[in-house]
C-alpha cells in the first residue's frame, strides 16, 4: 500500500467522527462507536491486521477506557454529586462568592486555579468535571462553564496526575526528566498568560470583559508560570502543576479581596451581608477533596514505599494480539487516582453526615448519568489501540515527516494533539508519538528534547477538542446531546493554540537551534 494511501485511509476514522460530532450532530457514544467499526474494518482489510489482533486491540483498549479514566471520571463527578447532596457544595460556593461576585474573578479562581489544582492531583477528567459543577452551581451558563473548563485543562495537563505525562515521556525517548520538563514551561509560557484572558473574555461575552480585572488576569497567569518553570527545572516532572495552581490560587485570591474592597470604596456601598463558616465547617465541607488531595498525594512518587505498597494490590490482565505479541493491563485496585477519591468520599461522606444508603444511592445515580460517558470512552480508547496495534498511526504520523521534511518542526506539536485527540490522554499520546518524534529529529538533526516537548505541548491543546473530554463535558453539565455545541466552541481556540504553538517552536529553532 502506498504511503499517501495509507495516509487517507488512516484519517478516515478521525474525519468520519468530527464530521459526525461537529455536522451531523450525532451524539457522541454513537459518533465513536461507528469509527470504532471503521477503523477495524479498514485495519483488517488494508492493514491486514488478523482478527484476534483486532479483538483484543478492542478489548483491551475497552478496559484500559473502563481502568482507570472512567473509574476517575466516575470518582470526580459522585464526589461532587454527594458533595451537593449533602450540602456541603452550598458551603464552598458561598466562600468562593464572598471571596468576589465577579464572575470573571470566580472563574479565574474556580476553572484556572482550582480546576488547575485537580489536574495536578488527579488528572483522567476531575479538571473538568469538578469545576463545571461549581461553576453551574454559581449561575454560570453550563455551556460557557464547559468551554471555558475545556480551554482551561489544557496547559496543566502536561504536568497532570502527578507529572505521569512527563515522565513517561522521559522513560520512552531515554531524555532527561529535568530539561524535558523545563522546555515544555518554556513551550506553553504564553499560554500560561493568554488563557485566563480568554477565559475572562468568554465569560464576559467579549474582549471588554477584561477592562478592569487586566491585572488580577495577568497576575494569575503569571503566578501560575513562574512557579511551574522553577520547579520544573530543578525538580522535575511531578510537582510543576501543583505549585503553579497553588500559588496562582493564593496571589488571585489576595488580589480579588483587594479588589472588591476597592470596588465597595469608589461606589459607596455598603458592605453586603455575608455568610461566615465556621473553621469546622469549611473542614468538614471540603473534607472529600482535602482527602481526595491527601491520599492521591501519599501514594504518588513523591512517597514511593506507600506508592509501593499500596501499588503490589494489583492484576496484570493479558491480552494476546499474537503469539508473540501480548498487551499487558495492569490493573492497581488501591492506588488508581479514581478508586482513592471514591475511598475519600465515602470517609468525606460520613464526616459530612451522609447515611451510607444515600451515598450507595449517589453511586447509583452516578452511574447512571454517566452511561453515555461510559461508552463514549471506552469506544474511543479501543478505536485508539486498534490504529496504534495495526500501524495506523505511525503511517499517519511518518507520512507528515516525509511530505514535510524541515517543515515539520512547526506541525510537530499536531502530531501530539492528533494523540490525545484520538485517546483523550496527554500520557497516551507521548506513548504513541514520543519515539517518532526523537527520530524526526534525528533525521532532521535537531535537538530531539525540542520535538519531544514539542509533542507533549501540543497534546496539552488537542485536550479540549478529545471526545473524551468532551463526553465528560457533557456529563458534568447534563447537556446531553449538545456535544457538537461544545466542540465547537472549543475547535477554534484549539486551532488557534496549535498555530501559535507550531510558530513558536519554529521560531526558537531557528533562533536557537539552527
Amino acid at each position: 500500500m502506498s504511503e499517501s494511501l495509507s495516509f487517507i485511509l488512516g484519517v478516515i476514522p478521525l474525519v468520519a467522527l468530527i464530521v459526525m460530532i461537529l455536522k451531523i450532530k450525532t451524539p457522541i457514544h454513537y459518533a465513536v462507536i461507528i469509527s470504532l467499526i471503521i477503523t477495524l474494518v479498514l485495519a483488517g482489510f488494508f492493514w491486514k491486521t488478523p482478527v484476534q489482533s483486532l479483538s483484543m486491540s478492542t478489548l483491551y483498549g475497552a478496559s484500559k477506557g473502563l481502568w482507570p479514566i472512567i473509574i476517575v471520571i466516575l470518582g470526580a463527578i459522585y464526589s461532587y454529586n454527594l458533595m451537593l447532596k449533602t450540602g456541603s457544595m452550598d458551603v464552598i460556593k458561598n466562600v468562593l462568592a464572598n471571596i468576589s461576585d465577579d464572575k470573571r474573578i470566580q472563574i479565574l479562581l474556580i476553572s484556572w486555579c482550582f480546576g488547575g489544582f485537580l489536574e495536578a492531583a488527579a488528572g483522567y477528567g476531575t479538571a473538568v468535571a469538578i469545576p463545571i459543577g461549581i461553576l453551574i452551581a454559581l449561575g454560570f451558563n453550563p455551556l460557557k462553564a464547559a468551554i471555558a473548563s475545556l480551554i482551561v485543562n489544557t496547559v496543566p495537563t502536561a504536568f497532570g496526575a502527578v507529572g505521569i505525562p512527563v515522565s513517561i515521556l522521559a522513560e520512552q525517548t531515554g531524555l532527561p526528566v529535568r530539561e524535558l520538563s523545563s522546555m515544555i514551561i518554556i513551550q506553553l509560557s504564553l499560554f500560561n498568560i493568554l488563557l485566563p484572558f480568554v477565559i475572562v473574555a468568554i465569560t464576559g461575552n467579549g474582549i471588554k470583559a477584561i477592562k478592569g480585572v487586566f491585572f488580577i488576569t495577568l497576575m494569575c497567569g503569571v503566578s501560575t508560570l513562574i512557579p511551574q518553570y522553577l520547579v520544573a527545572t530543578y525538580l522535575g516532572a511531578e510537582l510543576p502543576a501543583f505549585a503553579g495552581s497553588l500559588v496562582s490560587m493564593l496571589v488571585t485570591i489576595f488580589l480579588a479581596k483587594r479588589h472588591k474592597a476597592s470596588q465597595k470604596e469608589q461606589t459607596g456601598e455598603p458592605e453586603t451581608e455575608k455568610q461566615h463558616y465556621s473553621r469546622s465547617t469549611l473542614m468538614r465541607a471540603s473534607a472529600i477533596y482535602l482527602l481526595t488531595f491527601l491520599f492521591i498525594l501519599l501514594c504518588s512518587p513523591l512517597f514511593p514505599s506507600i506508592k509501593n505498597s499500596v501499588g503490589q494490590l494489583s492484576s496484570v490482565i493479558p491480552y494476546a494480539l499474537s503469539d508473540s505479541q501480548v498487551l499487558k493491563l495492569k490493573v492497581e485496585w488501591l492506588s488508581t487516582p479514581g478508586v482513592l477519591i471514591i475511598i475519600a468520599t465515602f470517609i468525606g461522606g460520613m464526616i459530612q453526615g451522609a447515611r451510607m444508603s444515600t451515598m450507595f444511592a449517589v453511586l447509583w445515580a452516578t452511574v447512571v448519568q454517566l452511561k453515555n460517558s461510559i461508552i463514549a470512552i471506552t469506544a474511543i480508547v479501543a478505536m485508539a489501540t486498534v490504529m496504534d496495534t495495526s500501524g495506523m498511526i505511525n503511517d499517519i504520523a511518518n507520512t507528515l515527516v516525509n511530505v514535510t521534511g524541515i517543515g515539520y518542526i512547526f506541525i510537530a506539536p499536531m502530531i501530539g494533539a492528533l494523540g490525545t485527540f484520538v485517546t483523550g490522554s496527554d500520557t497516551n499520546s507521548n506513548v504513541l508519538f514520543g519515539k517518532l518524534q526523537t527520530s524526526a529529529a534525528t533525521q532532521l538533526g535537531i535537538d530531539p528534547i525540542l520535538l519531544a516537548a514539542a509533542n507533549t505541548s501540543g497534546a496539552t491543546g488537542g485536550k479540549m477538542i478529545s471526545p473524551q473530554s468532551i463526553a465528560i463535558a457533557v456529563s458534568a453539565t447534563k447537556m446531553d446531546g449538545q456535544s457538537s455545541a461544545i466542540m465547537s466552541g472549543t475547535l477554534k481556540y484549539c486551532a488557534i493554540y496549535i498555530i501559535i504553538l507550531g510558530l513558536k517552536i519554529g521560531a526558537m529553532y531557528y533562533l536557537f537551534y539552527s
